[in-house]
């Protein structure tokens, strides 16, 4: 897919603010709202826009627990793999789960709403799952960062420091 300089903007406004309405859209990145319109509409048929969300500030509601779970299996069998994949998106608390290359084999994100909830996960979903090995866990203190998305250089370069 040849994504283009208004592309990248749409791109890049929709990640900051994906209520922005297509009138508003148009006019930031130079169109008229029907070409603006069918631009977001092929970047969503390709797959560049996955979805449209809001940021939910987990503390605020109640989770203001936030641990990263280091999950080693005992086997990386793809069948083995996928079975742990679809074990974790079965349990709500776990919201993200990256399979890493090294000695451990997953990461996740849960979140709890309070200590006792978390081991209550840690103990009775998570340790006890088929072919989990071994789980360290680290509790987060502070966030100083979480930005989701990419980001979008208005030159279509690879952005980063020294970039």
């Amino acid at each position: 897919m040849a994504i283009d300089r208004i592309d990248r903007q749409i791109l890049s406004l929709l990640q900051d603010n994906g209520r922005m309405t297509n009138v508003d859209l148009a006019e930031r990145v130079g169109l008229t709202a029907p070409p603006c319109l069918r631009r977001v509409r092929a970047l969503e048929d390709a797959g560049a826009i996955r979805g449209y969300h809001a940021d939910l500030d987990a503390a605020r509601l109640g989770y203001p627990i936030t641990v990263f779970a280091m999950v080693s299996l005992r086997s990386q069998a793809e069948r083995d793999l996928s079975a742990f994949e679809d074990h974790v998106a079965a349990i709500p608390e776990v919201r993200e789960c990256h399979m890493l290359n090294g000695e451990i084999d997953f990461i996740l994100k849960i979140v709890a709403t309070d200590l006792k909830s978390f081991q209550e996960i840690l103990t009775t979903h998570l340790t006890p799952a088929p072919n989990v090995a071994s789980v360290k866990t680290s509790l987060t203190i502070r966030t100083a960062k979480s930005r989701s998305g990419i980001p979008i250089p208005a030159d279509g370069s690879p952005a980063g420091i020294g970039h």
